[in-house]
């Protein structure tokens, strides 16, 4: 007597009707948009344990696939990964009700917190906070930083792309071009390894770089005065910056700060910094900075077109990518330019950075509240929005003598 085959696997749940599913995609976005803090791998986690575990709408395979597929793209990870998910429960429907359902939410959070800043940012305890809350954002893209960078610099050639670009940064090549020559030097440089069959860690440094660094004629000059503002002007600004930002969030700092503070000179380095911190003490994506940014150089009106110009681009990236991605996943030379825009990404990071330091901290209390929020961060694990509102109360505690008084 043999034993009895095992029963089959249940099968997956078929969709509910589209209004339905629209209706799910909806309610459960809107959520996730108001309430998930934490950057976006803490967003992609809250999104596996909702669509994976608790509704059983994805497999855990089909999530990893689509959570690869967004790390080939450029735009913000978490946010596409929504896109993707609404795409895959109820068709194209399901792609724009889930992304706008993420997005909006923390928008409009953000937005009253530009409101509020532009109200009342010159009160006291307005400055004491943003104070605070500056010092600990630097303590947040550094940890960033350290953990991205020690993802993506897998060898000794990508470093070395990693600080030419640093270099190339710094003295004033244009972010796009850093961008698309760290991807293009390191596709050609493993394509040369794979040609004389050495492996990419063996080959010399040099072979990453086939072309001269085109220092005199991409470099990007300033403008002395401030450059006349206008909306549509802003809107292709965040277009462009949403169509070709790799890497994370926090990319978009060097980004902003070398078209709106050093070309442009629509802002100052001190509404930069608060307009990250903007993003960070609000949930969603971290690209919802524009929001803030877009209300304090334009109002409402200029708040909407910065939002929709950062965030299209995901939209149309993830509804073009899925019959492609596979194809591009098996690519050693796709694969390789993505390896070397990340690393550039993270040196224009890494140089905005530092910038941003110079800012920051400006005293020695400041300085106390970076090392202290280090701390927090890489030896604790704590939230960072937990970290920033923490950093805020210490801020306004220091101006009012609580701390350090007489």
């Amino acid at each position: 007597m043999t034993d009895a085959a095992p029963p089959p696997p249940p099968p997956s749940p078929e969709p509910p009707p589209r209004a339905a599913a629209l209706r799910e995609l909806a309610i459960l976005f809107l959520r996730l948009g108001t309430v998930a803090f934490g950057g976006p791998a803490a967003h992609i986690a809250m999104m596996e344990d909702e669509v994976v575990r608790r509704r059983g709408w994805l497999g855990r395979e089909k999530f990893l696939d689509l959570l690869a597929a967004t790390n080939l793209i450029p735009g913000p990870n978490s946010t596409e990964m929504a896109i993707h998910i609404g795409h895959q429960r109820a068709g194209w429907p399901g792609l724009l009700v889930a992304g706008a359902s993420f997005i909006i939410p923390a928008s409009m959070l953000t937005l009253l917190v530009a409101w509020l800043y532009v109200e009342f940012g010159t009160l006291p305890a307005a400055e004491g906070f943003l104070y605070g809350v500056k010092a600990t954002i630097l303590a947040v893209v550094l940890q960033a930083l350290w953990r991205l960078g020690r993802s993506a610099v897998k060898s000794v050639p990508l470093g070395i792309v990693g600080a030419l670009a640093i270099v190339a940064n710094a003295l004033g090549v244009h972010e796009l071009a850093v961008l698309a020559g760290g991807g293009v030097w390191v596709a050609v440089g493993r394509a040369a390894s794979r040609r004389s069959q050495q492996p990419p860690e063996a080959t010399p440094a040099a072979s990453f770089f086939p072309l001269p660094l085109p220092f005199g004629q991409l470099a990007a000059g300033t403008v002395a005065l401030a450059a006349p503002f206008s909306l549509s002007q802003l809107f292709l600004l965040f277009l462009k910056t949403g169509a070709v930002l790799f890497g994370s969030g926090y990319v978009l700092l060097a980004f902003m700060r070398a078209d709106l503070v050093d070309r442009l000179h629509w802002l100052t380095e001190q509404q930069l910094l608060d307009a990250i911190a903007a993003g960070q003490i609000t949930p969603g994506p971290v690209f919802t900075t524009a929001t803030f940014v877009g209300y304090l150089l334009g109002g409402v009106p200029g708040a909407t077109l910065a939002t929709l110009g950062i965030f299209l681009p995901a939209f149309f990236f993830v509804a073009v990518s899925g019959p492609i991605i596979p194809r591009l996943r098996r690519s050693p030379t796709a694969a390789a330019f993505l390896d070397g825009v990340i690393v550039a990404s993270l040196s224009l990071m890494a140089v905005v950075t530092v910038q941003l330091g110079q800012s920051a901290i400006v005293d020695l209390p400041s300085a106390a509240l970076v090392a202290a929020s280090a701390v927090l961060l890489f030896r604790f694990q704590l939230n960072s929005a937990w970290l920033v509102l923490g950093g805020g109360a210490a801020g306004m505690a220091l101006q009012a003598g609580l701390i350090f008084g007489p």
